[in-house]
């Protein structure tokens, strides 16, 4: 069995290879603290290991001899553009690597989906200026759920694919979207993904959530990356932890790592350090 990189250099040497296919990982935690850079980092490491193997080699190195590249990148957006998306990459890597990447990586954008029923003004998601005659049109739309069941279904096996994020899920929760559909996406969301044979990464920002309901999201989860912020004397460092991942977890704790510390470079996101129990 061949696992996929996560396209984190060292994080997948240390994992020897990465993840084992079929599995949701939730990447967790604080604003700004490291878990968009990691998606955005995998992503584009993915994508630049089939158009440009000699950057890929560059930024990334050589790897593992049982792992693959996922033919497709499919990055899915609950309320961002791909022009917005497109940024945020730059802001993250450098720029010969995302020029690489892009025509690479699938962007699908559910603002339509998620907007449509609010009092948002159409032109601010759907880029157009409404007209007289759309009022006269049925406007309506399949939910966001329904729309990205059917997304996933389709493009999901055998792929990579990000979901940014689980957070603009939770902000639409009102009569008629509950906490359990979301728990209960993921919870499908697992299930299916040991068929689909892929890699979903899921993010959530854990400021907008209880600790009961953070539970119930690793436990739906095949594995959860931790992301925070750590304080020492007068500097902030990004810090992440392996929370929980089955058949992967051992690997770390037989070399008694506690945690990586983690920072932000050319090349996106990456490991500076690893913490081990001394």
């Amino acid at each position: 069995m061949q696992n996929i990189p996560f396209g984190i250099s060292q994080l997948d040497e240390t994992l020897k290879g990465g993840a084992p296919p079929g599995n949701v990982v939730l990447l967790a935690g604080e604003s700004g603290a490291g878990a968009r850079e990691f998606i955005h980092t995998s992503a584009a490491m993915h994508a630049i290991g089939h158009t440009d193997p000699e950057l890929f080699e560059l930024y990334y190195g050589e790897p593992a001899a049982e792992t693959r590249l996922p033919d497709e990148i499919h990055y899915l957006s609950i309320t961002a553009s791909q022009g917005a998306i497109e940024r945020e990459l730059r802001y993250t890597l450098d720029e010969e690597i995302v020029e690489a990447a892009v025509p690479k990586i699938t962007f699908r954008d559910f603002s339509a989906e998620y907007f449509h029923a609010s009092a948002i003004p159409r032109e601010w998601y759907s880029g157009q200026a409404v007209k007289i005659t759309d009022l006269t049109k049925d406007r309506r739309r399949d939910s966001v759920f329904g729309s990205l069941g059917g997304y996933l279904s389709e493009h999901a096996p055998g792929n990579l694919v990000v979901l940014d994020s689980l957070t603009d899920l939770i902000g639409s929760i009102n009569e008629d979207t509950q906490w359990s559909d979301i728990a209960m996406l993921m919870r499908g969301l697992k299930r299916a993904a040991y068929e689909w044979g892929g890699l979903i990464l899921v993010v959530v920002n854990t400021e907008t959530i209880s600790e009961p309901q953070f539970g119930q999201l690793m436990d739906a989860s095949g594995g959860t990356f931790v992301f925070s912020w750590e304080t020492g004397g007068s500097k902030r460092a990004r810090v992440m932890i392996i929370r929980e991942f089955r058949g992967v977890l051992s690997r770390i704790e037989s070399e008694n790592i506690v945690q990586f510390e983690t920072e932000i470079h050319d090349g996106g996101f990456d490991i500076s350090d690893v913490r081990k129990i001394r």
